[in-house]
């Protein structure tokens, strides 16, 4: 990759600028390992709800979690998601970045772009479709009211709701029912990563947390 793409910054739409992040890559530095995936995706016990194993046969291993180079500006800690490239990445010390796999919206979530912050954090999540999503999916209508949180809720097993000057954006970052939609542009709402994937961020990422939504790439391979 030329040096100076993997240095660029890069500048999402108005009306909110932002420096983008440097390059990472799959596959020079990254410590993943068969083993390692089986134990981080295997069957988790989650009061009052069981998460299934994912079948790592059938899934392309680059949605995988994974620890990659990163170079560029963005402090450690922050959140930073690539709608083009279908990843998020959390910014870590030493030149580091966790990258995961994310599916994103066919179309809120083209709506959406800029700086927030996680504003809360919920454990298995209800949900409400909006009236765009009953518009287009009838059958949601079934669920105007709200649906429990649960193994069959499409926002999976956690949710972080992301806000701006302390005003919820109707945004999340949340698990998901149908592993199978990591890394496509399937969904129709938010940022969804697996299961396992949102419960570690949920675990580890605090309320206040700064979060970088962005529809440039950051030129990962």
């Amino acid at each position: 990759m030329p040096q100076n793409v993997t240095r660029r910054r890069l500048i999402a739409g108005l009306p909110f600028v932002l420096a983008g992040c440097g390059a990472v890559a799959s596959d020079p530095g990254s410590r993943d390992t068969a083993p390692r995936n089986a134990s981080i995706y295997g069957r988790i016990k989650d009061p009052p709800f069981t998460i299934s194993a994912l079948d790592l046969a059938v899934i392309d291993p680059r949605v995988l979690r994974q620890e990659v180079p990163y170079d560029g500006n963005y402090a450690p800690g922050t959140v930073v998601v690539s709608i083009a490239e279908h990843r998020l990445y959390l910014i870590e010390d030493g030149r580091r970045a966790l990258r995961f796999g994310v599916g994103v919206g066919r179309a809120e979530a083209l709506n959406f772009r800029g700086s927030a912050t996680i504003g809360r954090k919920v454990k298995w999540p209800s949900w409400t479709p909006t009236p765009n999503m009953i518009a287009r999916i009838p059958k949601y209508a079934a669920y105007a009211d709200g649906m429990r949180g649960g193994p069959n809720n499409p926002l999976g097993a956690r949710a972080l709701y992301l806000y701006r000057d302390a005003q919820d954006t109707n945004f999340r970052i949340h698990g998901t029912n149908e592993p199978s939609s990591i890394g496509k542009a399937v969904s129709s709402g938010c940022i969804r990563l697996f299961n396992h994937d949102i419960i570690y961020l949920y675990d580890r990422l605090a309320v206040g947390t700064s979060v970088i939504v962005q529809h440039n790439g950051i030129e990962s391979s």
